[in-house]
């Protein structure tokens, strides 16, 4: 892990001692660091730029020296909000019961996992889309919930590919339009499988 990484884990400790950062809910982590970095681009006005995580980390680790109180006192205010929606907009779906469940949302996406795959500007189709949600207040899950939209965007259009400059527009906007509306809703919009064993459930 990096130091950034570490910084979160210990963030999320604190609000919730219960989470098994390194164990079962290394997810958790996964995501809340996922999201960060996606709002630290959006905030410096990198989205669409090539912007690597090594040149994220540097910031950081720039922050760090210069102002450490100002980063930590900045991840704390961020933290409070990420898990506040973390707690809104994440279900889990536990063992078997949340199988049926799972396959059934599940299965849109998959049906057009081969054409995702071939996509060249997917990386900058997702970003947008990123940068969309973050925009309009959803922090947390940026980038299953932007890569879920564009995906159900070509399921609902049934699109062999995005050869043509005015497909992805089209497919751009659509899901930019569904990104913003998102903001407007209230529950669960990302669905995690987990072992019921993590838990230990009875079914």
């Amino acid at each position: 892990m990096n130091f950034v990484e570490i910084m979160i884990g210990e963030k999320l400790k604190e609000i919730d001692p219960a989470l098994d950062i390194m164990g079962s809910d290394r997810t958790v982590l996964q995501v809340a660091y996922q999201d960060f970095t996606n709002y630290l681009k959006f905030q410096w006005n990198l989205i669409g730029k090539g912007t690597q995580q090594c040149e994220i980390l540097e910031r950081l680790e720039k922050l760090t020296k210069d102002n450490a109180g100002e980063l930590d006192a900045f991840l704390t205010v961020w933290r409070n909000i990420w898990f506040k929606k973390w707690q809104e907009r994440v279900k889990l779906l536990i063992g078997k019961q949340g199988t049926n469940k799972w396959n059934k949302l599940n299965q849109p996406l998959t049906n057009v996992e081969t054409i995702w795959k071939k996509i060249e500007c997917k990386q900058e189709l997702q970003e947008l889309t990123i940068a969309t949600l973050i925009k309009n207040g959803e922090i947390c899950g940026t980038e299953i919930i932007a890569e879920n939209l564009l995906k159900m965007e070509l399921g609902e259009k049934r699109l062999q590919n995005l050869a043509e400059t005015e497909q992805v527009f089209v497919t751009l906007n659509n899901t930019l339009r569904k990104a913003r509306a998102i903001s407007q809703s209230r529950g669960p919009l990302i669905f995690v499988k987990i072992d019921k064993g993590y838990y230990n459930t009875s079914e």
